[in-house]
């Protein structure tokens, strides 16, 4: 009976398919089209993993690795080769663009989140803070490299192909546009790997290539309406083309800057969505949607792409971003690659005359980072080595280069000869330069006349018994800062982790060595790393329930307690969480568990809390298992309860003191309750950092003078 029904279901099927074929011819057209998409896109996919993994054995980038596969299988060598069912081939020859427009579609979308997270990883900050040099330096290698480039163009076409260009011929701009690109992303793995990436020449190089990025697209945007005026007028009209190049960048500076003023907004819009993959499709669907408004204005979608990365970079959700969208960059990107390479046509390079071509323009892009780059670092404290290490640095081409080259052959500007000639130069550059750098680099001699300090962060070492130990903090040290508001992100996926910490202008780095926990923050965020380890290891030890972990927790608690210099500008706003009518100037307790119960009381009359009893031995229970007692007077009996939805405080102070279990021996005086949500992400390591700070400041002045509860919280919020 099954084997029947099988069969009429069979036949039905192949009634239908059969008539819906000779009905019209239209669906099977279509249907073969994408039936060789997938095939393509199955054997792209292979042959570029394949090559990329090949040449990263070899220790070469994994780019060039896909980029020459792709010339392997395209349709102008392996891929025309007739095969059983595909006469013509997989990738059979077309007229005019190599390409079809289905693959092509897939390539501009791998473009266009290549260029969205190459925006995302731009490091304003840095850029800013070598703003100067890395100006200077990007400034020189973009414009030397921009007019060689177009002149070597216009100078050997007549001489290799008997064409006379002149300098403004679309063809000798594009190259020139071409030759500013720098791939920093093969620059940054020679640094990293040489542990130079904080050093002033590998901060230099970093700064001074997001200079180049902008620049480069600037100049790509600049050409491309200048190339549509061309077309539009037929002739060189200098207002017309004027008013292009001014609308152009009037376009990319507008965008910019309404981009990174709205960024916060959008950051917290796409943050309502909760779930952190839907956050990464939402911020990819934003810059798809600014792509196609930029090449709707007549700029390249790759900008548009650029643009919406670069904003979202100084949000904090920048890396989830990143993160999520890892696995598609990871399918589409190797595929981009891989059909540049299949755009390479041998036939046409294979010519001694475009060799010379290639050779001639690669060495001309080579001197002119080497000398744009290198001769404006001597102005910033670099020597001659140094000088030559971030010209070196500036040399290699790759990704966006590749991607200018692709949009110059899809818009008919280049020709195949040129367009082999740019992969060439990537090619070569991209081979040549690491190794010249990472021999640069092998002398420890410095690259600066004197000392540079780089940065204003610091690292905070914190030493346990055991890695098993540290292990067990770390995870609990993550879900401390996740349930603050910080986003935490695994950067490097190796046994020994590397975690970025982020919320808002927050950047703390924690990363494990054996029985160690390192965190590198600005000096003024030291105090939140702090407490959060001493308040983690201090929840974990009462989860133990009365193991006996060998933690020296004394020297934790020094440092929770130490002082810290209370930034102005980034200083915590406790006026949100304390008020006058949640202070008693005079408390009346005589012991410990009475100073609990009368600030507990004193929540309960303002309605901040509805039970006290659960509340109260959840804070007997913390201070049982160590006291929060702190040196200089203060203590800081906190709890995390369900029965508030925000931070709740209450302050009291006890002229005669009472005996809190300090580390110091002596009496407390000064006691500030704090109930945190349960479960809620809030500022809980902010408010206990921020409080513990300003009694350090102001503890001295409010025990000598007898002050109300509106002078107490005046001086607390405002410290007068």
């Amino acid at each position: 009976m099954k084997k029947k029904a099988f069969a009429i279901m069979f036949l039905a099927i192949t009634t239908i398919t059969a008539t819906a074929a000779t009905a019209t011819e239209q669906p099977v057209a279509l249907t073969h089209h994408m039936m060789m998409l997938m095939l393509q896109l199955g054997v792209i996919i292979f042959a570029a993993k394949f090559g990329g993994l090949l040449f990263q054995r070899l220790k070469i980038p994994g780019v060039l690795g896909e980029l020459c596969a792709g010339m392997l299988i395209g349709p102008f060598l392996l891929g025309q080769l007739a095969l059983p069912g595909l006469p013509q081939g997989l990738f059979p020859p077309l007229t005019g663009f190599p390409l079809s427009n289905e693959l092509y579609g897939i390539c501009s979308l791998a473009a266009i989140i290549l260029l969205f997270i190459t925006g995302l990883e731009t490091d304003l900050k840095l850029f800013i803070r070598f703003s100067l040099a890395g100006t200077a330096i990007g400034i020189g290698g973009v414009l030397l490299s921009f007019g060689v480039g177009a002149l070597t163009v216009m100078l050997l076409d007549e001489y290799i192909f008997g064409e006379q260009l002149g300098f403004f011929d679309p063809r000798c701009l594009f190259l020139g546009v071409f030759s500013t690109a720098t791939s920093v992303g093969i620059t940054a793995r020679i640094l990293s790997e040489k542990h130079k990436l904080s050093s002033p020449e590998g901060v230099t190089i970093i700064a001074g290539a997001v200079i180049d990025d902008v620049l480069g697209i600037i100049l790509l945007a600049v050409v491309l309406g200048y190339v549509g005026a061309l077309r539009t007028t037929g002739t060189l009209d200098w207002g017309y083309i004027g008013i292009i190049a001014v609308k152009t960048i009037g376009i990319w500076i507008v965008s910019t800057v309404l981009a990174l003023l709205l960024a916060r907004r959008v950051s917290t819009l796409l943050k309502l969505f909760r779930d952190q993959t839907t956050i990464a499709i939402m911020a990819l669907g934003l810059a798809l949607i600014l792509a196609g408004l930029f090449e709707e204005a007549g700029l390249a979608m790759i900008i548009g792409a650029y643009v919406a990365g670069l904003s979202l970079s100084q949000t904090d959700i920048s890396r989830v971003v990143q993160e999520r969208l890892d696995p598609v960059q990871k399918l589409l990107v190797p595929v981009f690659f891989c059909c540049m390479g299949m755009l390479v046509d041998f036939k046409e390079l294979s010519s001694t005359s475009v060799i010379v071509f290639g050779l001639i323009y690669t060495l001309g892009a080579v001197a002119a980072k080497l000398l744009g780059c290198g001769l404006p670092a001597l102005l910033f404290r670099f020597n001659p080595r140094g000088a030559l290490r971030i010209g070196m640095g500036m040399v290699p081409r790759g990704e966006v280069a590749l991607i200018i080259a692709g949009i110059g052959l899809a818009w008919d500007i280049l020709r195949p000869q040129e367009f082999g000639v740019a992969v060439m130069m990537t090619v070569l550059t991209t081979l040549i330069a690491p190794v010249l750098l990472a021999w640069l680099f092998n002398n420890p001699t410095p690259g600066t006349t004197r000392e540079v300090r780089v940065s204003n962060r610091k690292n905070c070492l914190f030493a346990f018994p055991s890695a098993e130990i540290t292990e067990v903090l770390l995870g609990k040290l993550i879900d401390a800062f996740n349930k603050e508001g910080f986003y935490a992100h695994d950067l490097d996926g190796d046994p020994e982790k590397v975690y970025q910490l982020r919320q808002l202008d927050t950047i703390i780095e924690l990363r494990r060595e054996g029985p160690n926990l390192i965190f590198e923050c600005e000096r003024e965020d030291e105090h939140i790393v702090n407490s959060a380890v001493f308040e983690t290891t201090t929840e974990l030890r009462s989860m133990l329930n009365g193991l006996n972990m060998p933690i020296d927790q004394d020297a934790l608690q020094a440092k929770f307690s130490q002082s810290a210099r209370i930034d102005r500008k980034r200083a915590f706003d406790l006026g949100a969480y304390i008020s006058p009518a949640r202070i008693a100037p005079n408390l009346q307790a005589g012991d410990r568990d009475a100073v609990l119960d009368e600030l507990l009381n004193l929540l309960l009359r303002q309605g901040c809390i509805s039970k006290k009893a659960p509340i109260m031995e959840a804070l007997l229970e913390r201070e049982n298992t160590f006291s929060t007692g702190l040196p200089g007077g203060f203590a800081m009996p906190h709890a995390r309860t369900n029965q508030v939805e925000k931070i709740v405080c209450a302050v009291g102070v006890s002229r005669g003191g009472i005996d809190f279990n300090a580390m110091d021996g002596k009496p407390s005086h000064i006691f500030a309750l704090e109930l945190a949500p349960q479960q809620a992400a809030g500022p809980h390591l902010r408010f206990v950092a921020a409080i513990t700070q300003t009694m350090q400041v102001v503890g001295p002045r409010l025990l000598q003078e007898r002050l109300d509860a509106t002078a107490i919280h005046r001086l607390l919020t405002q410290g007068v």
